[in-house]
């Protein structure tokens, strides 16, 4: 690892951070694109390059020797500092949210009435609209839909929080801990288990093999509008579930 270190923290050179920068700069504009079908209209992919630029130098300030590891914490702050910047333009109009909401509403209603995921015919058919605006409405909620999968906090206004003890230390976790996430995957997982193939595959190639939206629709032979339709209409249903799942467990 470059530079010195004074204690636990690493002091690096100038010449140290224009190394890094170069070394991680694949991974900023990577992760830029990656993130590009959540912009607003007022923001470009460049905006999430340097916003990353920004993340990747207060991790060289803040990063402690022999904490983690310098990729690892980088990345975390990388990424952190492109979802802060995307989180600080709150762009989505009431009424989207509140046509989104309406979607959501009616997934959970018609699965519960159906006992299956509904089509999206029928969807559109409960909501009172055509096929074509109820697409138009997924289109545009790009963005404004999030389940978090690969979101996380870093500290927000409370600027005297250390992100690396926000970073769990896999060997200190209680059983009670260990035992409750796993019940959580074992939840999501058994959910989007339940989701059609096409969502299901999508689902797979944005957040584990992390593939770009234009990457995704390559390999689906989709186009990338029609991949972004998918992906918001995919957490639609995932969220329905979970609002599902969650009143089952307060009437018992």
């Amino acid at each position: 690892m470059p530079g010195k270190v004074t204690g636990y923290k690493a002091v690096f050179s100038e010449e140290d951070k224009e190394k890094i920068i170069r070394d991680f700069l694949p991974f900023i504009k990577y992760t830029a694109n990656r993130f590009s079908w959540r912009l607003p209209p007022q923001m470009t992919v460049d905006d999430l390059i340097s916003s990353g630029l920004m993340g990747l130098l207060d991790a060289l300030e803040k990063f402690e020797h022999g904490r983690v590891k310098l990729r690892t914490y980088a990345e975390f702050r990388i990424k952190g500092s492109m979802l802060d910047e995307l989180r600080s333009v709150d762009w989505v109009p009431r009424s989207m949210k509140q046509k989104i909401n309406e979607i959501k509403t009616a997934h959970g209603s018609l699965e519960k009435k159906l006992g299956r995921m509904p089509d999206d015919e029928e969807v559109a058919e409960m909501l009172e609209i055509s096929l074509d605006e109820y697409y138009k409405t997924l289109q545009s909620a790009n963005g404004a839909i999030s389940l978090r999968f690969e979101d996380f906090e870093d500290g927000g206004p409370n600027e005297g929080l250390n992100i690396l003890e926000c970073i769990p230390d896999r060997q200190a976790r209680s059983p009670l801990a260990m035992l409750e996430e796993a019940d959580q995957k074992k939840v999501l997982a058994r959910f989007i288990s339940a989701l059609p193939e096409k969502e299901k595959l999508l689902l797979s190639l944005y957040y584990w093999d992390e593939l770009t939206m234009k990457e995704i629709g390559k390999v689906m032979k989709l186009t990338e509008g029609r991949v972004c339709q998918l992906h918001s209409q995919a957490l639609i249903r995932l969220k329905a579930r979970m609002s599902n799942e969650m009143s089952v467990k307060e009437t018992d």
